[in-house]
């Protein structure tokens, strides 16, 4: 009887905690009257919130009575917040049409913190390449988008090749900038090099792009150094239609694009794309040197393409969960720049599978990776190889073949001997990535915890590895982050950290810190951040010209009982202030300030033998040498070592102003310094007893500056962006592009600009002034023709080394897209 009576009293208070609240209930639609699917609905005060089902709708129930501040938000939207009254025992009906994002204020970014958050709600310089960009883009490159955005250093290498650097120390081999699409990697596995054109995404997929400069390791981990890449597609759900889309250009270039996206039930939608392009890179040739001669490269082919495609099926278990399978393709054929010459890329193909869950409060993410090339090669040490047999008689033919792997040294006037060097790069490495994350909320305070872990499996079949059986590496991450806001005065508070461990470097710890505040339509942050960019597999197995050069994983033992230490991972700290907000009628503003402390720097090729005083390498970690690499006797070796420390400080402002929702002008300004101790000997990169300049070379502008103006309003869109790089010098293995100078102060000029410099050409300083401009217009709703031009006045400009001058490059192309399976909504 006792249990009986409990049990109606308990009954009895739900019953009159009901009859005290009430619900919010109503649909979330776009500009065409089409349910958006997903979108968050939150009350602040409560927080407590929903996400939009598959009809747009959604239904906040047991809401006490009384006024609140309701926020609807979806990625790409503009954020609307409204007061709704609430009355106890009823139900408020309240809809909404969210418009894309025009205003930075109203932008929703995902990357900062793995969440949703208006762009001022984030402790984060973040620059966002919305879906309208996108969409408005004319080309398959949506990399050359970012080169309209503030702190971000833009380089092209000829009509494919693009690359992104953030906040100083690019070089012809960067992986310090981290790349993720969809929450997996978009890195090379043995070399941690960004994808670019190698990713399996198309252009017609991608959601937004979003671009946080300083570092984010604390969530993302190791070579979230200097900033963080991540492009993010589009959901079937909400992006439900087809798009068909063809182009072409000057230098040959064509491409075509599908992509298809479909909701077949509320639980179930899908989406498949594809890309084929293809032209022809520039007509330039990179100067090979055998002593002072120079040489054409050899077999050179500046034809390049690309094919790609991948699916996406997504399963909604319930209206807040979300399960998707991923799979996607790409190969290609181009050339690539590296530190040593440019590579020829045969057929390189990537493969990608993907299974995510994402739910209010958990995120599992698993995903592997396949990369596999057997036919690229290095374009300069091939004509070396090749120079070599013909210059010693040897018949074209024979020259021709053996230029692959083999060169010839010659020992007398008929008499020599083969060295392996072998110029051909395979690549058959995998890797598999997973994360497990929980995040939750109690009144203003939020906790995000997690683990990752990454398991390498390289594998270059010996090429260019240590890998006689594979290379195994795995790394493991527990990261956990907390965020406090007091609403009533603004303030914001945020704190997290992350314990990894990897197999060859140990242990790293790194913390995040911000202090936010309200400041009427803005937010003033200060943060401090670490990063670290870890040694590439390359850095630590590598295994070249037979020996000569190793990678340091595991250190070496000499033969005068002195040891090299293994590599240690170079790290930065960064501090921050910065504001992003409205200061005047239709004027925002995004500015930051930084200062970062930079150590452990991952040294050129160093000598670390003395063979002429008999100090050789005996061991590499604990095996004998001739061990690893068999018939080596350590007379010669060249490998990697830690050294230098440099303070860097700048600060980057983007200036947006509206002249009406249709027509803005945007300004972006980044200024980088640094200083270098030059009395610090752990700063003598090549342990020579002089500190230069080339030892810790910045390669990165003092100055940038960008002015755009943008247009778009009913069928007509349009934009021109101006882009100042002062000129700098650029120094990166065997490359320099460089003003002359003297670098040691002895009198003589070390660096002579328009004329040999070692095993290169320096053509000069990179930077100079190029105008982009855009223009498009919609046939009908669904039928639209763009055109676009890079270099619109063809100045004459080169962005990095061993690349043309980038002429002015045209093109145009025609979009069709339809959704046959419209469902609307109607707004009653």
């Amino acid at each position: 009887m006792k249990k009986f009576f409990a049990l109606i009293t308990l009954l009895l208070s739900f019953y009159a905690s009901a009859q005290d609240s009430g619900s919010i209930k109503g649909l979330t639609l776009d500009e065409n009257n089409v349910p958006v699917s997903g979108a968050t609905v939150h009350i602040e005060s409560l927080n407590k919130g929903v996400v939009s089902g598959f009809d747009g709708a959604y239904i906040i129930e047991n809401v006490p009575a009384g006024t609140y501040n309701v926020v609807f938000s979806y990625l790409g939207y503009e954020t609307i917040t409204k007061s709704v009254s609430v009355e106890a025992g009823q139900t408020v009906e309240v809809n909404v049409v969210l418009a894309e994002s025009t205003s930075m204020l109203s932008q929703v970014v995902v990357t900062a913190n793995k969440k949703p958050q208006k762009m001022t709600d984030v402790p984060a310089t973040v620059n966002v390449i919305t879906s309208k960009d996108i969409k408005e883009h004319v080309g398959f490159n949506v990399g050359e988008l970012a080169a309209r955005e503030k702190g971000v250093d833009f380089v092209r290498t000829g009509v494919l090749g693009t690359g992104i650097n953030i906040r100083g120390f690019n070089s012809a081999f960067n992986s310090k900038n981290l790349q993720v699409t969809d929450d997996r990697l978009s890195t090379l596995i043995a070399t941690g090099l960004p994808l670019g054109t190698f990713a399996t995404v198309t252009t017609d997929d991608i959601e937004q792009v979003e671009i946080l400069l300083g570092p984010n390791g604390t969530l993302y981990g190791p070579n979230a150094h200097n900033g963080l890449i991540s492009t993010r597609t589009k959901n079937p759900f909400t992006s439900e239609g087809t798009t068909l889309a063809l182009g072409g250009g000057n230098q040959n270039v064509f491409t075509a694009r599908a992509r298809h996206a479909q909701v077949v039930s509320d639980k179930f939608a899908f989406k498949f794309h594809f890309e084929r392009s293809q032209g022809e890179d520039f007509e330039y040739v990179d100067s090979v040197y055998v002593g002072t001669t120079a040489y054409k490269e050899l077999e050179l082919d500046r034809r390049f393409d690309t094919q790609k495609y991948g699916a996406g099926l997504y399963f909604r278990p319930t209206s807040s969960s979300e399960l998707i399978g991923y799979y996607g393709h790409s190969n290609n054929n181009n050339l690539a720049v590296t530190n040593a010459g440019r590579n020829q890329i045969k057929d390189w193909s990537i493969d990608v599978a993907q299974l995510k869950y994402i739910s209010k409060h958990f995120f599992a993410n698993v995903n592997y990776t396949w990369s596999n090339t057997d036919d690229t090669y290095a374009i300069n040490q091939r004509t070396q190889n090749y120079v070599s047999f013909i210059n010693n008689g040897f018949s074209e033919e024979e020259a021709l073949a053996r230029s692959y792997t083999e060169q010839w040294f010659p020992t007398g006037p008929d008499t020599g001997i083969v060295l392996p060097r072998g110029a051909v790069f395979k690549d058959a490495s995998q890797r598999f990535n997973s994360e497990l994350q929980y995040n939750n909320s109690w009144g203003n305070f939020d906790l995000t915890v997690g683990a990752q872990y990454q398991l390498d499996m390289a594998d270059s079949k010996g090429t260019y590895l240590l890998d006689e059986g594979g290379i195994d590496i795995g790394q493991t991450g527990f990261y956990a982050q907390t965020e406090y806001s007091i609403p009533s005065s603004g303030w914001g508070f945020l704190l997290g950290a992350r314990l990894d461990k990897h197999d060859l470097y140990g242990s790293n710890f790194i913390p995040k810190a911000a202090i936010t505040k309200a400041l009427g339509e803005g937010q003033l942050r200060v943060t401090y951040g670490k990063g670290i960019a870890v040694p590439s597999i390359l850095n630590l197995k590598g295994n070249l010209f037979g020996g000569l050069v190793l990678g340091n994983g595991e250190g070496f033992t000499l033969s005068d009982g002195n040891k090299v230490s293994p590599l240690d991972v170079e790290s930065i700290n960064t501090y921050e202030i910065g504001y992003k907000g409205k200061i005047a009628n239709k004027l925002f503003i995004d500015a930051n300030a930084y200062y970062n402390q930079s150590e452990n720097f991952i040294s050129p090729l160093r000598v670390i033998t003395d063979a002429a005083n008999g100090v050789v390498v005996t061991h590499v970690g604990d095996k004998p040498i001739d061990e690893v690499v068999p018939g080596s006797n350590g007379a010669v070796v060249l490998t990697y070592q830690n050294f230098g420390k440099v303070d860097t400080y700048g600060f980057d402002v983007g200036l947006n102003y509206y002249f009406s929702d249709a027509f803005r002008a945007t300004l972006n300004y980044s200024y980088f310094g640094r200083d270098l101790d030059k009395n610090d000997p752990a700063n003598d990169g090549n342990l020579d007893g002089q500190v230069l300049e080339t030892e810790l070379p910045v390669n990165t502008p003092a100055n940038k500056l960008a002015l755009g103006l943008h247009y778009s309003k009913n069928k007509f869109y349009g934009s021109i962006f101006g882009r100042w790089v002062q000129d700098y010098d650029f120094f990166s293995g065997i490359y320099t592009a460089a003003e002359t100078q003297d670098l040691n102060g002895d009198g003589v000029d070390d660096v002579i600009e328009n004329a040999r410099n070692g095993r290169s050409w320096n053509y000069g300083p990179l930077g100079g002034f190029t105008v982009d401009a855009n223009v498009g217009y919609y046939i009908t709703d669904e039928l639209s023709v763009g055109a676009s031009v890079t270099n619109l006045f063809n100045a004459e400009v080169r962005e990095f080394v061993a690349s043309p001058v980038i002429e002015t490059l045209f093109s145009v192309e025609l979009k069709y897209q339809v959704n046959f399976f419209k469902k609307k909504s109607a707004i009653n």
